[in-house]
């Protein structure tokens, strides 16, 4: 009775492994005002747009949700190189929060 089990238990993982990888592998479609195909500026635009520094810019949206932040974990004795893209609704965003009413 116990391999009866086992193989009962194995079918019902193996479904579960089926089922949970096929939703997985399912395209999502794509939605046109995606935050992935808006615009991203770079440090050096919102500076210039904003007349600041890129070292201020780079404070402002280092931990601000939705930027994208590129480079890898560096390595020990050397400096960390990130890139940061910021899209434009969280640019919007930063900007309305920051602005006194």
């Amino acid at each position: 009775m116990p391999m009866a089990r086992l193989n009962s238990s194995f079918d019902q993982k193996a479904e579960w492994m089926r089922d949970k990888y096929s939703l997985a592998a399912t395209p999502t479609p794509l939605v046109a005002g995606a935050q992935f195909a808006e615009r991203h500026y770079s440090v050096a635009e919102v500076a210039a747009m904003w007349n600041l520094s890129q070292d201020a810019i780079r404070k402002i949206f280092q931990n601000e949700p939705g930027v994208l932040i590129l480079g890898g974990p560096g390595v020990a004795h050397k400096r960390r190189y990130t890139t940061l893209r910021i899209p434009e609704s969280v640019l919007q965003r930063v900007h309305r929060r920051m602005t006194k009413v």
